[in-house]
């Protein structure tokens, strides 16, 4: 096999591994994400927590980086402190590690399995929850798979002429090959598909353990680098953290490595296997990093403020961007249906946005209710009656251009749309918000299982929300059909709900009385936001004969 063959197949092993690490990710954060931020936010105010929390977030998640942008946003926002943020990323970045341990046994068995379960699953099902966890499983199984893949497109390597002398280089240049390493992982923007592909290397003999180890630090840099480059223009706390992860992991594999090649310690204490040694070695850098971090995340933090401040520009006023904002309603096309329906879709999306920042802060306040938190969401809706309004406005001239039957079904079906936004927006401040200053007033506090399941009803009305503003720009027939399959569920939940939070008022629970009220409109807010949402696949379903009076047809997609 010639070495593009060989090259090509690895490019393409590489590409799977990839794949199937952020398809896992993404399955995770879909199914479990809003769960797991709670569980954070909740388990973060004790830095030890953080850590093991950390380490849990971080299997689940596949991924370090992920772990240190959740946390990095919760640091910012205020729920949690920064050194138990540290830690939590310290946890983060050790379960990370753990994975890689995890896929270095024989799993081979668990491709089949995987692939055949994830696979029913996803298609049995149109519940969005389970063809998340699906999804999952055959991201899992592809993910083994491409271990597998890798171990054979690198075996023809051994008999390449031209590796060992690229080998021996990397070898009497330690410091190339750890900035290689650093860069490899971040056009990766995955330390485990690193480390992974260096323990195919390693266990085929193609690059020698105390090289390896040169490598593993390097791709610890490169990890280390990957969130603050992401975080580059988000506000100064949430910057706090990513940075924080660099100067302590970053800085950690600077210092490892000159201690490493100043004392050369043997690597067979990592293990008796190529593969072991990569692995063990990862694991134990990323748990010096972790004991050292608990003395030093004080001093870190303070460092990484001051680095911000620094660096921090002084934020516009709401007032001045609001009106610095361009307006997609172009007046001049107006006589043009195509593009003046395109520009008011452009629109509608950015109404889109604003209802979606105006559901999650909701929350946010009533976990932790400020005035001033109370004020910039009542701005916000300020702001999409004044965008509801003007769409309205455009809509309607536009309406009297000369339209062709789809036309004017779209244009009606987006009015709809940027009505029942606005409706949304209203029931959030008008009613919810109330809700807020009552429970600041009266410094009133949820029961912990009345908050989780406040919480979890919450975050499923936010996951319908997505699928609306979705159906809205895609107009796919199968995720509206979903999107009313979900509004069902949500009713069920809402009987749980009620059922449980009556249950708790009966046993005479101080905290479930003082909150009866704000709980049950809450529930029922959510519930009429979501009714409102699910209606926007009304359209959709009926353009396509999937509806029957007001119900969703029982039909087999073709």
């Amino acid at each position: 096999m010639n070495g593009s063959v060989v090259l090509l197949h690895l490019a393409g092993a590489v590409a799977l591994l990839l794949w199937a690490t952020r398809m896992v990710r993404a399955g995770v954060e879909s199914a479990y994400g809003d769960r797991l931020r709670r569980r954070l936010r909740k388990y973060m105010q004790k830095p030890l927590l953080a850590v093991s929390f950390g380490v849990l977030l971080a299997v689940s998640l596949q991924s370090s980086t992920a772990v240190t942008l959740l946390v990095g946003s919760f640091v910012g926002a205020g729920f949690v402190s920064g050194v138990a943020g540290l830690m939590a990323v310290r946890g983060g970045e050790l379960g990370s590690a753990l994975v890689v341990k995890i896929l270095s046994y024989d799993l081979t068995l668990l491709v089949p399995l995987a692939l055949v379960a994830g696979t029913f699953i996803s298609m049995s099902s149109e519940r969005l929850f389970w063809r998340q966890n699906g999804k999952i499983l055959v991201g899992i199984g592809l993910l083994i798979l491409s271990l597998e893949l890798t171990g054979e497109a690198t075996t023809p390597l051994r008999d390449s002429q031209l590796l060992p002398v690229i080998v021996n280089y990397l070898a009497s240049d330690p410091v190339t090959t750890y900035l290689l390493a650093a860069l490899m992982t971040w056009l990766f923007h995955s330390s485990i598909a690193a480390i992974i592909l260096l323990t195919s290397f390693a266990s085929r003999g193609l690059i020698q353990p105390d090289l390896a180890v040169v490598m593993v630090l390097g791709v610890n840099l490169g990890s280390s680098i990957i969130a603050p480059l992401l975080t580059r223009n988000a506000p100064p706390e949430t910057r706090v953290v990513p940075l924080g992860n660099l100067l302590m992991r970053g800085a950690g594999s600077l210092v490892i490595l000159i201690l490493f090649l100043s004392f050369k310690p043997p690597v067979e204490f990592l293990g008796s296997d190529p593969v072991s040694q990569v692995v063990n070695a990862h694991i134990l850098f990323n748990t010096i990093i972790l004991i050292a971090g608990i003395p030093l995340s004080g001093l870190v933090l303070r460092a990484t403020e001051a680095l911000v401040n620094l660096k921090a520009k002084p934020e516009a006023p709401a007032e001045t961007v609001f009106t610095q904002e361009i307006s997609a309603l172009d007046m001049s096309v107006i006589n043009s249906p195509p593009l003046a329906l395109g520009n008011a879709t452009r629109e509608v999306v950015r109404t889109c946005e604003t209802v979606d920042v105006m559901l999650r802060r909701i929350m946010d306040l009533y976990e932790k209710p400020d005035q001033v938190g109370i004020n910039e969401l009542a701005k916000l809706d300020d702001r999409l009656d004044a965008r509801h309004a003007a769409i309205k406005l455009y809509l309607a001239k536009l309406a009297t251009k000369n339209l062709s039957e789809d036309e004017a079904l779209r244009t009606q079906e987006l009015l709809g749309a940027c009505v029942k936004l606005e409706q949304v927006g209203d029931i959030i401040v008008r009613n919810m918000l109330a809700h807020v200053q009552k429970k600041m007033d009266r410094k009133l506090e949820f029961t912990e299982e009345g908050w989780d399941e406040l919480t979890e009803f919450h975050a499923m009305v936010v996951s319908n929300a997505h699928l609306a503003f979705n159906v809205l720009v895609s107009r796919d027939s199968y995720t509206a059909r979903q999107l009313v399959h979900e509004k069902d569920h949500l009713r069920d939940m809402e009987k749980r709900t009620s059922e449980m939070h009556f249950q708790r008022l009966r046993e005479g629970t101080v905290r479930s009385v003082e909150t009866s009220s704000i709980h049950l409109d809450t529930i029922r807010d959510l519930k009429q936001i979501n009714s409102l949402l699910a209606s926007m696949a009304y359209p959709v379903l009926e353009e396509k004969g999937m509806l029957g009076g007001t119900r969703l047809k029982t039909v087999t997609e073709s």
